[in-house]
């Protein structure tokens, strides 16, 4: 019986499928980088993509550092704000909200005092337009401690919109010198140019993990400071309600004077 083909015909040793090509330079194990770690691959790889590494590896901590700060920042102006609501809300009239409110230093207590300083400073003044001096005041606290609460939010933007282009940055120098390597190498082995692949994508990789956290960040952050600018709206509300009260108690006299 004749023997069947594939056993006539000798199995290609396994390293014939790495041999080089006829004309190709011959590259040895000990050439090619060992550690594809992401820590192995941030040490071999070249020094403008370590510096983008380093960049981004830094805005991410910027990121999570601006998130801690401002997440209590704002727990505390919160907590704040409530506490001077309530007082607000028990008080019936002006005299008795800034015996409460004078000597604090929270954005309430601030709204509360400048009321208090326009009336002081109108009394010789005719009533019509307390109310809207006192509101002009009050609108432009509100826009300072905004201003103030919003400060470092910024940076999550910037880092958002920017991490992935500069991540792309290191990754097409990464891949540009990959392929000059081939040229320098004069072999097209997968060996060669992989591992500076890796290392490019590794820049993409970390742009986008300092972008995606810095862009859910600064909108859970951009959705906190909007309910506590709403908080201060509510006081504002409530300081002018105490001062619209007692206009009309100092106007009640004259009214059943003249009726």
């Amino acid at each position: 019986m004749a023997p069947a083909a594939s056993d006539a015909v000798p199995s290609a040793p396994a390293s014939a499928a790495a041999a080089p090509l006829p004309g190709e330079h011959a590259i040895s194990s000990a050439e090619l980088p060992q550690d594809l770690s992401p820590w192995g691959m941030f040490e071999n790889a070249d020094l403008l993509v370590k510096i983008v590494l380093v960049g981004l590896a830094f805005a991410s901590l910027v990121t999570w550092t601006v998130w801690l700060a401002k997440t209590l920042e704002l727990r505390t102006a919160r907590r704040e704000v409530f506490h001077d609501l309530r007082i607000l809300n028990s008080s019936a009239t002006l005299a008795q909200a800034h015996e409460q409110l004078r000597d604090g230093t929270s954005p309430v207590a601030l709204l509360m005092q400048a009321a208090a300083q326009e009336i002081r400073a109108s009394a010789n003044l005719r009533a019509e337009g307390l109310k809207e001096r006192i509101a002009w005041q009050l609108e432009r606290i509100e826009m300072a401690v905004s201003r103030r609460i919003s400060r470092g939010t910024g940076v999550l933007a910037t880092i958002g919109s920017t991490a992935p282009f500069i991540g792309l940055f290191g990754t097409v120098w990464g891949i540009m010198n990959s392929f000059i390597g081939i040229s320098n190498a004069h072999t097209t082995n997968l060996a060669v140019v992989a591992p500076g692949i890796a290392q490019a994508l590794l820049a993409t990789a970390l742009g986008l993990v300092a972008a995606i956290p810095a862009v859910m960040i600064y909108n859970v952050l951009a959705r906190q400071t909007a309910h506590y600018r709403a908080f201060l709206g509510d006081a504002s509300a409530l300081v002018m309600r105490l001062v619209s009260r007692d206009l009309d108690r100092a106007k009640m006299p004259m009214t059943q004077a003249a009726e």
